[in-house]
């Protein structure tokens, strides 16, 4: 807020206000310009024209409606004056729109006049980027969301039920991230589903940050059921994430830790990267958000990739703290780093203002990547410094696959004391964690369907009736584990994993 007012007192003529919150930066910008010099504020919309802010609508500008009519008559304006036009990107990268701005901007020297751009998204024509100075309006602050909330807290549902400091503060927290109107509704949701306002009624708060992600397209927001103690082996790595667990909490602020930035987990497929990922989620008790990179690619239109990530990114930011989770990154930005990308330098500039994001966050947002193929993944991405930490999963040893056994049989039988778990780990020597629950559900299959109970040697049978990757894909195997030897930490225990990539 305070760089939109300098902007505005410094007569900046054209500022492009990124928000989707209409009505308040209307009252934010107005609150501005009462300041000495005081002008005047003027909206534009392609329904109705030009009219003066706080005036009624039927005092429209006569044949405004047009982008073009109504720039002309901002030009022949003489007196100062705010000039808000909403939506204009439909209609920015039009040839006359764009030149009326460049004529306009040339002719606000000494006149005190400034074009305010409002859109929920960013599009800006190469002619006005050396023109342009993009914000992007903050959502409402805790003050402002606890002014709402006061004034929830004084109708009828609420009246009897006052609110404890902590129970104020986490209802203020769950809604943190929400615009001034989505907190009115999901207030109003609360009063309506439960009578009152009260901490209990913080996950109807949180459900609404659900919606923002469903709304969103691009991140996905996932439900979290397994703990940390579903992943089969991979001490170290569930150690480091577990000394971590309280990383984004108020103390760890007091005694001097920074926030944790992301971790990535390369590794042989089907080692349990993914499922590290989402129980992770759990144990520190934060929102799981997927970045689908696949959905971030839009060839319709210059700039819509970019566009797309940068709004992705905004949201996860909005409601965090929160993990950002991108599986198989390795496919998601191979070749970003290439000379000569296929796509006209969309990858490239992808890869590029996600690595800027990276470096310069500074909302707690874990970024917790995986991939399969080191070797496609840009250097820059690999840098020391990027991530907390790299971590190597290889496949499972003796030790390892015992436990991922008894972790699937438990889930399945509460008995399973007839299964010899040691047996059963070496006949699968060379698999990966989900090669061995798919050849314990296989061999449920073939005893389901003889309308009998599995057996020992039906999960051997299975098992031998499939191919390992280690086998089909050996060169690639090892190659990751070479690269993995003096680069990565292991996510197994440091004594094992060492002597295991020695062999």
């Amino acid at each position: 807020m305070r760089e939109l007012e300098v902007l505005i007192q410094a007569h900046y003529p054209l500022i492009y206000l990124i928000t989707p919150e209409e009505e308040r930066a209307e009252q934010a910008i107005a609150a501005i310009t009462q300041l000495k010099p005081p002008r005047k504020v003027f909206l534009w919309t392609v329904t109705h024209g030009i009219i003066e802010y706080g005036r009624p609508r039927t005092l429209t500008q006569h044949n405004t409606v047009s982008p073009e009519a109504a720039i002309e008559w901002v030009v022949r304006q003489r007196e100062p004056g705010i000039f808000i036009f909403k939506d204009l990107h439909p209609f920015i990268d039009s040839a006359s729109v764009t030149r009326w701005l460049r004529d306009a901007i040339a002719s606000f020297k000494g006149m005190n006049k400034t074009f305010i751009l409002m859109s929920p998204i960013q599009q800006i024509p190469v002619e006005l980027e050396k023109e342009a100075v993009v914000v992007e309006f903050p959502l409402p602050n805790m003050a402002e969301l606890d002014d709402m909330l006061n004034m929830h807290l004084k109708n009828s549902f609420s009246r009897s039920r006052r609110l404890s400091t902590d129970e104020r503060e986490k209802l203020l927290k769950a809604a943190l991230g929400l615009t001034r109107d989505e907190a009115d509704k999901v207030y109003r949701k609360a009063e309506v589903v439960a009578g009152k306002l009260t901490e209990a009624e913080v996950d109807i708060v949180l459900s609404e940050k659900k919606q923002i992600i469903k709304r969103n397209g691009i991140l996905e927001y996932l439900e979290v059921g397994e703990t940390i103690n579903s992943v089969g082996g991979l001490t170290e790595l569930k150690r480091w994430l577990e000394q971590r667990a309280d990383a984004f909490t108020e103390r760890a602020r007091q005694y001097g830790l920074p926030q944790p930035k992301g971790m990535l987990i390369l590794g042989v497929p089907g080692c349990g990267k993914s499922l590290i990922a989402k129980t992770t989620a759990r144990l520190w008790g934060l929102p799981l958000l997927r970045l689908d990179m696949g959905r971030v690619y839009d060839g319709s239109m210059v700039g819509r990739s970019e566009a797309n990530l940068r709004n992705a990114l905004r949201v996860a930011e909005s409601i965090s703290p929160a993990i950002l989770f991108i599986d198989e990154v390795d496919k998601a930005f191979a070749g970003a780093g290439g000379s000569a990308d296929s796509d006209g330098g969309t990858s490239s500039r992808i890869f590029g203002s996600f690595l800027t994001w990276m470096q310069e966050k500074a909302s707690p947002v874990f970024v917790m990547a995986t991939a399969n193929r080191v070797d496609r993944l840009p250097s820059e991405f690999l840098r020391k410094g990027r991530f907390d930490e790299i971590f190597f999963v290889d496949l499972p040893n003796s030790d390892e696959r015992k436990e991922i056994f008894r972790i699937h049989l438990t889930k399945r039988r509460e008995d399973i004391a007839r299964f010899d778990i040691a047996q059963l780990a070496s006949a699968c020597e060379g698999y990966s964690g989900a090669e061995i629950e798919q050849g314990l559900v296989a061999a449920m299959y073939d005893a389901f369907a003889q309308n009998r109970e599995f057996t020992q040697l039906d999960i051997i049978a299975a098992l031998k009736s499939t191919m390992p990757l280690s086998r089909t894909l050996t060169e690639q195997v090892a190659a990751l584990r070479e690269w993995a030897r003096h680069r990565a930490r292991p996510a197994a225990s440091m004594i094992a994993e060492y002597q295991r990539m020695e062999f």
